[in-house]
């Protein structure tokens, strides 16, 4: 722990972004900052300053940005920045209109196509006359059920390029998630493939699109874009929803060369994100269009040292924040790469994606990276990785095996970066520093001008020891508040109830000796295989719809460097947890749900735990499993239903 694995030379840290603004900040304010440190330190204190720098050193585009920074600075929520500035995100994102490349999409069937940002500029313009066909306005809503694919990012461009607002899910999610979610925002305009690939199968969307329209009134054309065919057969979405679907081919306007970007205020409504639904349906999270574009562009920019000559990847899907924030990498005219399909369809099919593309910043999750070790993949002996410079992991936290892997077989000259953050804040609280050290188990440092701090129960900040992530000061990509959340309180409850005007992230770390972060897990009962939070009750609305299921608890066990989903069941009288049930459950969660909410393991038992007020007890019962301690029984109306989760062996393989 002392000796990192990893140290960038001098020359290295010297021609990084983050080593010329902190001479720019030095030049600006008369400062002598030598450090990370010491920056991360002044970007606090003069969070104003910082945020002002950022917006002149990555040219954000504006048509009027203002005098005043930010409002009520000391109001969480509250605080309003660039009260006065009026922009476009999708301008920001096409500043460039130049032959360089600016995406990259490689299926995995092997399917390759790459356009410049020129043409993804013409593609964009053409899409927004036929949006403008249908009198698409600011703040209407448009959603995707979309694969990762460069459609997905000219819809949401053209989106945005009008002041709407833009939704996704991807096209795993069953017909009640993709309600959950979207019948809560009321599209108007849905843009959907035909289908998608995933580990060798062809899999048609247009079923499922079709019982989401039948249940979505407020939808008035679907956009069917074509992936796994020429030309799609829309019969089925004729018979479900008549008049309403349409080829992309026929929506756009081909005459429509130039895009006339709607201006917004920093603060108006860019994207809609999903809380996990723990205690319900999810929480519609609403990101602004400034403080999104910030946000990435400090992220993109200092912590991850993108330029023009990078390929950023991403392993991710649409309904993954991750998207959003690879797709923000255009506003710094890199190259962004995108992949659709199973990242394990052979062993090494992403690795061979990198080589081939040249890839110089690779995003994956600590899940991918264990997979590849347990399947023997060494890519420092079978791969050219000459190009990559950054390995960044996020989901779960990475094991100190999975840094020690990626040293010794991946590559040794990179920076591994575990990062962060959340759909909450669609961006990172701790991530990479390219000119830091990187320390095994550790996340490099806490996010320039984010106040991260971890608190014990009382509110006081804690060092070297474990507590609550909290960020003690506004930053501009919080929410802008929740969807239909009139007085706020849903927004305060999530992240202000447990410490007055403090953010508390529901994460679970430390702050080490080398001013890095540790993450422990989350604090709440949010399940997290494979890096993908997902909440209980998702699964608790799929399970309790089976007969023979009286009720459920739903618990995540900690399983070879990863998250397991173990599903206990209380059954009716009479009945026993046969092979055929087990296969019933796991059919309804993956049909309705995703492939990813599916428990690994289905256990019987006689009860479930529940508080004097009546909740299941899930964090009790995931104690119990790991062989903890659980201190608060007597907030238990049955605590001896704790002893029938003690020492099971079904849990032992």
């Amino acid at each position: 722990m002392t000796q990192p694995l990893w140290q960038p030379s001098q020359s290295r840290i010297e021609q990084t972004n983050l080593w010329h603004f902190i001479q720019s900040v030095n030049a600006s304010h008369h400062l002598n900052i030598t450090d990370y440190h010491q920056l991360h330190q002044w970007s606090i204190d003069h969070s104003d300053l910082f945020w002002d720098q950022i917006w002149y050193q990555c040219g954000i585009q504006s048509s009027h940005k203002g005098s005043v920074i930010i409002e009520h600075d000391n109001k969480m929520p509250g605080a309003k920045w660039y009260p006065e500035a009026k922009l476009n995100f999708a301008a920001n994102l096409l500043k460039f209109r130049h032959d360089s490349t600016a995406l990259i999409f490689c299926g995995e069937d092997g399917a390759r196509e790459e356009i410049s940002y020129a043409l993804l500029y013409q593609r964009v313009a053409a899409l927004v006359g036929g949006l403008k066909k249908y009198d698409i306005k600011p703040g209407d809503r448009i959603a995707g059920f979309m694969p990762n694919v460069i459609d997905s990012i000219v819809a949401m461009l053209a989106t945005a390029s009008l002041g709407a607002v833009w939704s996704s899910c991807s096209p795993d999610f069953g017909i009640n998630g993709v309600l959950d979610r979207f019948g809560q925002i009321e599209p108007r305009l849905l843009f959907t493939t035909d289908g998608y690939y995933y580990n060798g199968k062809t899999l048609n969307s247009l079923e499922r699109v079709a019982g989401i329209a039948a249940s979505l009134p407020s939808i008035e054309t679907i956009v069917v874009c074509d992936h796994v065919t020429q030309a799609a057969d829309l019969s089925l979405l004729h018979n479900a929803v008549p008049n309403k679907a349409i080829h992309l081919k026929d929506f756009i306007d081909v005459n429509a060369t130039e895009i006339e970007f709607v201006d917004c205020s920093f603060d108006d409504p860019l994207y809609i994100m999903y809380s996990s639904g723990t205690t319900g349906v999810p929480k519609c999270i609403v990101h602004g269009i400034g403080g999104t574009l910030l946000q990435h562009n400090k992220e993109h920019f200092l912590h991850t040292d993108v330029s023009p000559v990078d390929v950023m990847f991403y392993y991710t899907t649409c309904g993954w924040m991750m998207w959003n924030w690879l797709v923000s990498g255009l506003s710094l005219g890199c190259t962004v790469l995108l992949y659709d399909g199973s990242p394990f369809k052979t062993p090494s099919i992403l690795m061979d994606m990198a080589e081939r593309e040249k890839v110089t910043i690779f995003g994956t999750s600590a899940k991918y990276i264990a997979a590849i070790e347990k399947a023997g993949v060494k890519p420092a002996q079978s791969h050219n990785l000459q190009h990559l410079k950054s390995i960044l992991s996020t989901g779960s936290p990475l094991s100190h095996e999975s840094f020690d892997y990626v040293y010794r077989e991946v590559k040794r000259d990179v920076l591994l970066a575990s990062i962060s953050g959340g759909t909450d804040i669609a961006s990172c609280f701790a991530l990479g520093c390219p000119i830091l050290p990187v320390y095994r188990g550790e996340l490099q440092c806490r996010g320039l001008a984010m106040a991260v701090d971890i608190f014990d129960d009382e509110g006081k900040s804690l060092r070297q020891t474990k507590g609550e992530l909290v960020c003690s000061a506004p930053f501009p990509s919080m929410p802008i508040y929740f969807w239909q959340d009139h007085d706020g309180k849903k927004y305060h409850d999530a992240y202000f109830d447990q410490f007055t005007n403090v953010w508390a992230h529901g994460d679970y770390g430390e702050i080490t000796q080398h001013g890095g972060v540790i993450i422990h897990g989350r604090s709440d009962a949010v399940l997290n295989p494979g890096g993908v939070r997902i909440g209980t009750a998702e699964i608790y609305r799929q399970v309790e719809i089976i007969e023979d299921v009286l009720e459920s608890i739903v618990v995540g066990q900690n399983w070879q460097h990863d998250v397991r989903v173990i599903l206990f069941v209380v059954l009716r009288p009479g009945r026993v947890l046969n092979e055929a049930l087990i296969r019933t459950i796991k059919q309804q969660v993956r049909a309705n749900t995703t492939p990813r909410h599916v428990p690994e393991k289905i256990i019987q038992v006689s009860a479930i735990p529940r508080t004097i007020s009546g909740k299941i007890v899930e964090l009790a019962v995931r104690k119990v499993i790991h062989g903890e301690e659980v201190t608060n029984k007597d907030a238990l109306a049955n605590p001896e239903a704790l002893d029938l989760f003690v020492n099971l062996s079904a849990l032992s393989s």
